[in-house]
């Protein structure tokens, strides 16, 4: 049976390949798409509990701790992907995948077992390895005619199932009255055998074509070398992203693991579907927005675009923000505001923007290297304002703090996003194609 099922899945994939490249799409899209919500299952439940009953320790609270000790994980993960993934070869990727998401399952089973504060560690050791599959999923489609299609339907995973995951996970709670400690590894069980599944798919992928090669530059492993003389070329401008990508991560990092921090605050505590009613419609727009990119045959207009659309995201936030302060919008609809413009922002980052970059100029490389580089720095930033925010015992709830520094960093993102963009368009004027 399992014989006849990877016969029809290779013949389907060679249909596509030869006379149905939208169809293909379509397929590549909803495989890599449902892989990356199922690795969410893996990592977000955890944020839905409050762990009010747990002690602090080292004047912070158990559940910033927790939060801390992940995203550590996940800023070593990326630290150690710039080189991982940028030399990653097309051979065994989804046994890595199924490999780390064991190796990130294991210390959710080991989390309520183990006495606190060491059980803290658990989710740094469940942190590390989920902090490698975005690259490993990402080389499945970078490089392909389609990719501001399919990058923006896998970056979208990420927008839908933290939603629907937080919401899944508070269903189990509540429903067989589970403890929040117990409440991650028994989501990450529900599916475990969908991501089986989706990563034997995956792996059924076939290659970029020589013309979608041509098209958008091969994709190739980088040595130490082309990195070096990759950052030296457009050291600027990817100092710029560096930024404009710490606060995009910082704002949307601290608005996915406390948003169950910031809708109590805003009276939303008792509803678990607002997780995902505000997500649903925040996936929607911004697929359609960054996949209508796919017209844009021009890399070149389609790269500078792509810096514009970051732009229209801080200025979204800001102003949506302004008006929650000045009672103009309430909690539900600037919570959905500030997710739109924050993943306006965040998406072409893990999307179509530096798949475009590298075809304008014809680099030498892959997505993987940037995308880790900038997540590396954006992880740390949030793991520095968590602390900080834990340690100095401010007087202000998750809501009034977070609406607080949206406004100012959405300004200074902004202002960058302007650098950037007028960096990059002289860089253009000097190609000579």
């Amino acid at each position: 049976m399992l014989l006849r099922f990877d016969k029809q899945i290779s013949m389907i994939n060679l249909s596509f390949k030869k006379d149905n490249q939208a169809g293909a799409s379509i397929y590549i899209a909803i495989v890599c798409f449902c892989t990356y919500a199922c690795v969410y299952a893996f990592r977000k439940p955890f944020t839905i509990g409050l762990y009010e009953d747990m002690p602090s320790y080292l004047g912070i609270e158990y559940k910033n701790l927790l939060v801390i000790a992940q995203v550590l994980g996940y800023t070593a993960s990326k630290v150690f992907g710039i080189k991982f993934i940028s030399e990653l070869k097309n051979i065994g990727r989804g046994k890595l995948i199924l490999l780390l998401i064991v190796l990130s399952w294991i210390p959710l089973l080991l989390f309520p077992v183990l006495p606190a504060p060491l059980n803290i560690f658990c989710f740094f050791l469940n942190g590390f390895p989920l902090g490698i599959i975005w690259g490993i999923v990402f080389s499945f489609v970078e490089g392909r005619r389609a990719t501001d299609f399919l990058g923006a339907a896998l970056a979208v995973s990420f927008i839908v199932s933290s939603g629907v995951v937080k919401s899944i996970a508070k269903w189990i709670q509540m429903s067989f009255n589970i403890s929040e400690m117990w409440v991650p590894f028994y989501t990450g069980l529900v599916f475990i055998l969908p991501i089986i599944l989706f990563i034997y798919l995956l792996e059924k992928i076939p290659a970029p074509t020589p013309e979608e090669i041509e098209l958008k530059a091969p994709r190739l492993p980088m040595t130490k070398l082309d990195r070096h003389s990759f950052f030296k070329e457009f050291k600027i401008g990817i100092i710029a992203f560096v930024f404009i990508y710490l606060i995009l991560t910082l704002f949307r990092d601290l608005r996915d693991n406390f948003a169950a921090n910031i809708w109590n605050d805003l009276g939303y505590g008792n509803n678990a579907s607002v997780f995902t009613n505000t997500e649903l419609p925040i996936a929607f727009i911004v697929l359609i927005l960054i996949a209508s990119m796919i017209v844009i045959k021009k890399n070149k207009l389609a790269f500078l675009i792509s810096i514009v659309i970051i732009m229209l995201g801080f200025i979204i936030v800001g102003l949506s923000t302004l008006f929650f302060k000045m009672n103009i919008l309430n909690g539900y609809h600037w919570m959905l505001l500030v997710g739109l413009g924050l993943y306006m922002g965040y998406i072409p980052f893990n999307s179509l923007l530096f798949d475009r970059m590298i075809a304008t100029f014809r680099i030498k490389g892959n997505v993987g290297f940037l995308i880790y580089l900038l997540d590396s720095f954006g992880y740390l930033a949030s793991v520095i304002v968590i602390s900080i925010k834990g340690t100095a015992h401010l007087q202000l709830n998750w809501a009034e703090f977070y609406s607080k520094g949206v406004l100012y960093f959405s300004i200074l993102g902004l202002l960058a996003s302007l650098a950037a963009y007028l960096y990059y368009a002289k860089k253009i004027k000097t190609l000579n194609y």
